[in-house]
C-alpha cells in the first residue's frame, strides 16, 4: 500500500559561521605576519636615521644613543627575517595562499630587506665614516642604491619563476624548489643586520684611517651581496627539511638548539649562521666548477 504523503526532499545544509570564521581568520593570519614584517622594516629605517641624525652632534652620550638605535634597527631587520620566513610557511600549512598575499609579501620585502639595510649601511657605515661629497662617499650612495635595485629584481625573478617553473628563455635556470637561484634577499639583508649588531658602534668611531678602511670593506661587501642576488649561484631553500617524519624530532631539537644559542650568543651565532648560508652557495658553485675541469681535463 501506497502512501499519498509527498517524499522528503532533503533540506541542504548550511556552511557553519563558526567554520566561516575561522577560515577567515586563517586567511588574515599569514598577511599578519607580513605586515610585521613591514613594521620592522619601517622600524630599522627611522633607527638608522635617527642614528645617523645623532651622530652629527658628536659628544659621547649622543654617541651611545646612536649605537643603541643602530643595533635596533638591525635587530629589527632580524625579526623580520623570521616574519618572513614564517608568513609563507604558515600560508603552505594553511593552504590560504593568495595572489595579494603574494604581491604584499614581494613589497614588505622590498621595503624590509632592499631599503632598510642599504640605508642601515650608509648610516651605520661609509655615509658618517667618510668625508661628504668625496669620491668614496659617492660611491658608497651608488652601490646602497645597487643593492636595492639588485634586491628588487632578485624578488621580481622569484615570482616569475616561481609562476612559470619552465624555462622562460633560452639559458634560463629552471626552477628547483630545493633550491634558490641567485642569494634570497632576506640572507643579504641578514648579514648586514648581523655585522652591525656585531658591532654596532658607527664606523666614523674608529677615526678617519681606519673608519675609511672598514668603509671600503663594507662597500665591497655591499657590492658582493648585490652580485649575488642577482646571480644564477644556487641557495639550499630548507623547504623540504623537517617534511619526513623520521626528521621531524632532529628539526625540532636542531631549532630549540639553535634558538637557546641565538638567545644567550646573538652577537656571534647570527653572524656565523647569516655568514655560511650566504657564503656556503659561492662555495658550492667553485665545487662544481672544479669537478666539471676535473672532468674534461680526463676525458681529453
Amino acid at each position: 500500500m501506497m502512501s499519498d504523503a509527498a517524499p522528503e526532499t532533503p533540506q541542504p545544509t548550511l556552511p557553519d559561521p563558526a567554520r566561516r570564521g575561522i577560515k577567515k581568520g586563517l586567511y588574515l593570519l599569514p598577511s599578519a605576519f607580513t605586515a610585521a614584517n613591514v613594521g620592522m622594516g619601517f622600524y630599522a629605517v627611522m633607527g638608522a636615521l635617527r642614528g645617523f641624525q645623532l651622530l652629527s652632534d658628536g659628544n659621547e652620550y649622543d654617541l651611545l644613543r646612536a649605537t643603541a638605535h643602530f643595533d635596533n634597527a638591525a635587530r629589527a631587520i632580524g625579526w623580520a627575517v623570521l616574519f618572513d620566513a614564517l608568513d609563507g610557511r604558515i600560508a603552505r600549512m594553511t593552504k590560504t595562499t593568495t595572489e595579494i598575499g603574494i604581491q604584499f609579501d614581494s613589497i614588505a620585502d622590498v621595503l624590509t630587506f632592499g631599503i632598510a639595510p642599504a640605508v642601515l649601511a650608509y648610516a651605520w657605515g661609509y655615509g658618517a665614516s667618510l668625508a661628504e661629497g668625496s669620491a668614496l662617499h659617492k660611491l658608497g650612495w651608488f652601490l646602497s642604491f645597487m643593492f636595492l635595485i639588485c634586491g628588487a629584481f632578485r624578488l621580481a625573478r622569484f615570482n616569475v619563476q616561481a609562476t612559470r617553473p619552465r624555462p622562460l628563455a633560452e639559458g634560463t635556470v629552471k626552477v628547483d624548489k630545493k633550491s634558490f637561484v641567485g642569494l634570497p634577499i632576506p640572507a643579504a639583508a641578514g648579514l648586514i643586520a648581523a655585522i652591525v649588531h656585531f658591532t654596532p658602534q658607527p664606523l666614523s668611531v674608529y677615526g678617519p684611517g681606519p673608519g675609511q678602511v672598514y668603509s671600503g670593506l663594507l662597500m665591497i661587501l655591499i657590492a658582493l651581496l648585490a652580485t649575488l642576488m642577482v646571480s644564477t649561484v644556487r641557495y639550499s631553500s630548507f623547504k623540504s627539511v623537517g617534511a619526513e617524519r623520521r626528521s621531524t624530532r632532529i628539526v625540532i631539537v636542531l631549532i630549540a638548539a639553535v634558538g637557546m644559542l641565538v638567545w644567550l650568543y646573538s652577537r656571534y651565532v647570527l653572524l656565523t649562521i647569516v655568514s655560511l648560508y650566504v657564503f656556503h652557495g659561492v662555495g658550492l658553485r667553485l665545487v662544481s666548477l672544479l669537478r666539471r675541469r676535473s672532468v674534461t681535463s680526463q676525458s681529453t
